[in-house]
């Protein structure tokens, strides 16, 4: 057993230079990953600053933490203007980025039909990932791409000379159902949960997850390497202490997870948290 890496979810909402100095901040904790969700706001919260150009700013204050956004979706993203942004970051970064990459959400307040239209059914959303995904995939490999797809369209895209890292940009795919888990299978380097589902202990919803994704890599040929819990969305007490953080992370290295992921304490909300012990957290991954 691995001691699982340990990263943070930072809050695009601080202008700069502040934020720069949080994002510095991540990086002398020594954090693996510091990671932004990508919305245009967050069930209401705002400010909310862009996460592609936030990411660019803290690459250029910033020289050894990775980056990456959890997670960019199709809900008001297109693929070839987000695989332009993508490669240019990596290269300002100096390969220092992660794409993580999920079917999006529905509430409102974030981002999901914020460009008008009816509401995707599970179905098309579905559809839309996958076909989002697929040419996210093919744009950043380039060097030239061209796409029909049933929701998605490029003609005569050049990305040459292409990401810094080889041969693009890793993706975490964010998929608990068996689609997402055969895209994570196909296109992932890494595959993120937050292990929450209603009325059931985390831990038993990660062991069945993690083996459903067994499968889907078995089906596909090929491993997902990165194994990521995203933290903060269950009764868990991750930050009640260091020695509760460590019980977690061993109990969840156990089980297979090789990246554990605690939010920035953000005062006045579920993630409030006492910073020594988000301190401490990071020493272990130091």
């Amino acid at each position: 057993m691995t001691a699982p890496r340990i990263s943070t979810v930072m809050w695009p909402m601080q202008s700069w230079p502040e934020a720069g100095e949080l994002w510095r901040r991540a990086e002398e904790l020594g954090f693996h990953h510091a990671w932004v969700y990508d919305h245009l706001a967050w069930r209401g919260t705002t400010p909310w600053y862009d996460a592609y150009t936030t990411m660019a700013a803290a690459a250029a204050v910033t020289a050894r933490i990775r980056l990456g956004t959890l997670v960019t979706s199709p809900n008001f993203r297109h693929p070839v203007p987000t695989a332009h942004a993508i490669k240019t970051i990596d290269h300002v970064s100096g390969g220092r980025l992660t794409i993580g990459i999920g079917a999006g959400g529905t509430r409102r307040q974030s981002d999901a039909g914020v460009l008008g239209g009816g509401d995707w059914t599970p179905r098309e959303r579905a559809d839309r990932f996958a076909d989002w995904v697929d040419l996210l995939d093919r744009v950043l490999r380039g060097p030239e791409t061209s796409h029909e797809g049933a929701f998605y369209t490029a003609r005569d895209v050049v990305t040459d000379p292409g990401c810094v890292q080889r041969p693009r940009v890793p993706f975490v795919i964010a998929g608990d159902g068996p689609r997402g888990m055969r895209l994570a299978a196909r296109y992932g380097s890494g595959w993120v949960t937050s292990g929450h589902a209603d009325g059931r202990k985390p831990q038993d919803v990660v062991r069945e997850r993690l083996a459903a994704l067994a499968e889907a890599c078995e089906a596909e040929g090929r491993d997902v390497g990165e194994k990521i819990l995203l933290t903060g969305f269950s009764e868990e007490p991750w930050l009640e202490s260091a020695d509760a953080f460590a019980d977690l992370a061993g109990r969840y290295a156990e089980l297979g997870i090789t990246e554990i992921a605690l939010h920035w304490p953000r005062p006045g909300t579920p993630w409030e948290a006492d910073m020594k012990v988000f301190e401490a957290a990071a020493a272990q991954a130091a």
